[in-house]
């Protein structure tokens, strides 16, 4: 049984382009100190949804999401946990430095 969710070239293309956008989204949040006002659940259940839909994308590059190749499961596996770090991260406030 093969699971096809979108042909390899545009899935590739897009777990290129999304964490790029991720990123920025990540910067923007903290350039306008939004990052503060949208609760910690949801920003986790956001990651984790992106995580998700990364590690889809990761594992249909070779045109099929089911049967997987290792090395494909394993990248996205790095990502999800990747994204996981970024999430942790994003949580930390800076250290006052003033004095």
């Amino acid at each position: 049984m093969t699971i096809v969710v979108m042909d390899g070239p545009t899935a590739s293309a897009l777990a290129q382009i999304l964490p790029l956008l991720l990123l920025t989204l990540l910067i923007e949040l903290r350039r306008t100190a939004l990052h503060r006002k949208v609760s910690r659940t949801l920003f986790g259940a956001f990651f984790v949804l992106f995580g998700v839909i990364e590690t889809v994308l990761v594992l249909s590059i070779d045109g099929e999401l089911y049967p997987f190749q290792w090395g494909d499961l394993l990248s996205a596996l790095t990502i999800f946990g990747l994204l996981g770090m970024i999430l942790a991260i994003s949580f930390v406030e800076p250290r006052d430095t003033t004095g």
